[in-house]
């Protein structure tokens, strides 16, 4: 029996639209399955590769990890060697050293105040001292030396350079209350070496602090030193505040490159250290003779070279050191090396120009004071003659200079 034409347009559509919802089902259950099989296998993949850089990161980690290099020399902080461990051989080498100082009124009665600072033990000479900075001690009575267990000792200066802010100190105590440190030449030092500064920053005794070397052959201005400049010192982000001063600036193998002395106020991260090669150069005569008198004198004082003077100078050169003053009968006026003559504004600083201008000492160039002065205390002596290269309207001439002592101060 044949269906009327509706009931077959009825059953046709049904049948459609049955076997489209199969489709999509089948379709969506098909792509599900694809779409999971990519995810799954692209998380086995990163799995995969997260364990291979673990692998990796694994073998690396014991070379890299707190490597250190210096002078040649690997230090592996952490399992092997670590700052504490450095500190504690360290601490007990450094002293509290506390000065009275006597001042007096305008009615002449005495007032009193107290300085500090810190020094470190030293055999460098085959006699126990302790070394620190002569500012600290400058003036200074009825000073001590407190090492971090408590002990204190009455303390006796017995050599002081102020050129250099160095002194020497006895103390009259047992021998096993002494633990030198051991210094080492400071001239191999480069920029970025690691350091270590303990000292007793605001009476806080035994504190350590770390940073880098990030300048050599600076110098610096102490009211001590008579006008005259300390050359040669290492410039570093260690952390340095009052009481640091005359404390020992260490590498990483506890050995001492410096001796803590300045800092400038209001800066971050910015202090100075006198070089250990000085300490070095020093240590003997002050323990022997009281004083050291071997720091050359040139006879002049000058300011460094900058595009801004060479141009008011109409000179080629701009670098090395501009002569302002020549001392009369010094050593450069023997010489016949020439001041300054005319002052003038540059950026709003006055600068006395027209003078010769120093570019090299015996070879070596000079770019600047720092450069000119690092090169006379770190090479030269009293009383030896150095070659000396400058220019002179705008003529490169030289001439020999036979360098003189500077006075007792």
């Amino acid at each position: 029996m044949e269906l009327p034409e509706k009931q077959k347009s009825v059953n046709t559509k049904t049948v459609l639209i049955g076997t489209a919802i199969i489709c999509l089902l089948v379709g969506g259950i098909f792509g599900y399955a694809i779409v999971s099989l990519t995810a799954s296998n692209q998380i086995s993949s990163l799995q995969n590769q997260l364990s291979t850089l673990q692998n990796q990161v694994s073998n690396l980690q014991p070379q890299t990890q707190y490597n250190t290099s210096y002078e040649n020399n690997t230090f592996y902080l952490g399992d092997n060697v670590s700052l504490s461990q450095l500190y504690d051989r360290i601490k007990s080498s450094v002293a509290t050293i506390q000065g009275i100082i006597a001042q007096y009124d305008f009615f002449g009665r005495p007032y009193y105040s107290t300085v500090q600072g810190s020094g470190f033990v030293s055999n460098a000479t085959g006699q126990y001292v302790i070394i620190t900075n002569f500012h600290v001690v400058d003036g200074a009575t009825n000073i001590t030396a407190t090492f971090i267990d408590g002990d204190a000792y009455a303390a006796a200066v017995i050599g002081t350079d102020p050129y250099a802010d160095l002194a020497v100190l006895s103390i009259n105590a047992s021998q096993n209350e002494y633990a030198p440190l051991t210094i080492t030449g400071s001239s191999t030092l480069k920029v970025g070496d690691p350091v270590l500064a303990v000292g007793n920053p605001y009476g806080l005794s035994g504190s350590v602090s770390s940073g880098i070397v990030s300048a050599l052959g600076r110098t610096i201005t102490e009211s001590t030193a008579g006008g005259y400049v300390i050359a040669d010192c290492i410039q570093t982000t260690t952390p340095i505040n009052p009481g640091n001063s005359g404390g020992p600036l260490l590498n990483y193998r506890g050995e001492v490159i410096g001796i803590t002395t300045a800092i400038v106020t209001n800066s971050q991260g910015l202090g100075f250290a006198i070089p250990s090669s000085s300490i070095l150069r020093e240590t003997g005569s002050l323990i022997a003779n009281g004083s050291y008198n071997n720091h050359p004198s040139f006879g002049a004082s000058g300011t460094d070279m900058n595009y801004g003077i060479a141009q008011a100078m109409n000179v080629s050169v701009t670098y090395g050191w501009l002569i302002s003053d020549v001392t009369s009968g010094g050593p450069a006026a023997k010489a016949g090396l020439r001041a300054g003559t005319n002052q003038v504004q540059i950026a709003g600083t006055s600068v006395t120009i027209g003078g010769d201008i120093v570019i090299a000492i015996n070879g070596t160039r000079i770019t600047n004071m720092d450069a000119f002065s690092t090169y006379l205390e770190e090479y030269t002596l009293p009383g030896q003659t150095i070659n000396v290269t400058f220019v002179r309207n705008n003529e490169t001439m030289s001439s020999l200079v036979t360098l003189g002592v500077r006075p007792s101060l």
